[in-house]
């Protein structure tokens, strides 16, 4: 088991997890208008995701490993102020106005965890590297 997590692999791609996310948001859209929600927690939640996954976008546009420590760095505080940046903003949704913040906050908690399920399926199902 300790193999698993010691053997390096390709970073998955993007592509299918921020899709899948997608797919969660717009399919979170008519629940919420059934289901009474309040439709600024659904586009409260919908422009976190964007801007999240836009974020991490352009953040896997930049070099890193051991040659590019500059952006390297620059990666993993933008990497942890992406998850920090959305829970304060949550928070304070929350805070002003329970029902819209509980709302955002559950639209978005199932579209992450829905794409880092992928990610990780992706990840442990590819070929070690050598």
């Amino acid at each position: 088991m300790a193999g698993v997590f010691s053997t390096p692999r390709p970073v998955p791609s993007r592509r299918v997890p921020a899709l899948a996310g997608a797919a969660v948001i717009v399919l979170g859209l008519p629940v919420f208008l059934v289901g009474g929600f309040p439709l600024g927690g659904w586009a409260l939640a919908a422009v976190l995701w964007a801007a999240a996954e836009a974020l991490s976008w352009w953040l896997g546009r930049l070099q890193i490993g051991a040659d590019h420590l500059r952006s390297s760095g620059a990666v993993g505080i933008a990497t942890a102020f992406r998850g920090i940046g959305v829970m304060v903003v949550l928070l304070a949704v929350t805070v002003s106005d329970k029902r819209l913040g509980v709302s955002a906050v559950v639209l978005y908690a199932l579209t992450y965890t829905l794409a880092l399920g992928i990610s990780l399926i992706e990840y442990f199902s590819a070929e070690p590297r050598r």
